[in-house]
């Protein structure tokens, strides 16, 4: 099973965007060590809220190591292990930045000229925490942290996160050749979180046409996602997402949220030495 829990690479640390496989594998230590490289793309919005989608680039460069320690780009640096249905992971990773302006070149996500006048969200070091729950097989309960360890008036956020294997085929010896997950998360933030992300300060009010806005805590978004993997052979693998996500609460009545509901993908071909 490969059921996604929360982030992957910078631009999933920001934007909440789940893709599979290599989330779980942060709580599944491996039989052996692992290398899984891999690329691909995703569409995204270009901020949290924004009306356009960018497409970004996905680099995997993951290590999992057998004793539960894994060095990737896109968990970060942590340690992962199981006792049972339960899971748990702690890491060091990186949550990207948002800019005031549209970016050019292929990672156009982060930034948007809407924007302009707000000033830059300064991406910060994280504390990536988590624990998860098996109550059935192909089903998982998890509940993840994004704590800022530097900039740490950008705010926590705490993720609950659903999902379960609707779909499964093997071939003649039992491998694992096709796997269909639905999931399903919810977003809370603290306040310097939502504030952050969704409200607008006095003089961030006085350099743009936003009125002044100061959000509360409380969940910000949810999201739904469907997630397809074949497996080629052994090695290579192929996965497609697609899904959908909403602004909630306050952040839903932000002066910079352009559009509550939008829709994320992304597909990627990952291969395990």
């Amino acid at each position: 099973m490969h059921a996604s829990t929360t982030l992957l690479t910078s631009l999933a640390l920001a934007c909440g965007l789940s893709l599979n496989p290599l989330a779980a594998a942060a709580a599944e230590p491996a039989a052996e060590n692992v290398f899984t490289i891999g690329g691909g793309v995703a569409a995204v919005s270009s901020y949290s809220g924004a009306d356009k989608l960018s497409a970004s680039p996905l680099i995997i460069l993951d290590y999992a190591m057998a004793n539960g320690l894994f060095f990737s780009t896109s968990r970060g640096i942590g340690y992962g292990g199981q006792a049972g249905p339960l899971s748990y992971s702690a890491a060091l990773g990186y949550r990207g930045n948002r800019e005031d302006h549209k970016r050019n070149g292929a990672n156009g996500w982060g930034g948007s000229d809407y924007l302009k006048g707000m000033g830059e969200v300064k991406g910060n070091a994280s504390a990536l925490l988590s624990v998860g729950y098996s109550p059935l097989p192909g089903l998982s309960l998890s509940v993840s942290s994004d704590i800022p360890l530097s900039n740490r008036e950008n705010g926590a956020n705490v993720h609950f996160e659903a999902t379960g294997q609707v779909y499964g085929r093997s071939d003649a010896k039992g491998v694992q050749k096709d796997s269909v997950t639905i999931g399903g998360q919810l977003a809370w933030g603290e306040r310097k979180y939502v504030q952050t992300m969704y409200g607008v300060t006095a003089t961030q009010a006085a350099n743009t046409s936003f009125k002044q806005y100061t959000p509360k805590a409380g969940f910000y978004e949810a999201q739904a996602t469907v997630n397809w993997e074949h497996r080629f052979d052994a090695r290579w693998g192929i996965n497609t997402l697609v899904g959908v996500e909403s602004r909630l609460g306050d952040a839903a009545k932000s002066p910079i949220v352009q559009r509550k509901t939008s829709p994320i993908g992304a597909v990627y071909v990952t291969y395990r030495y």
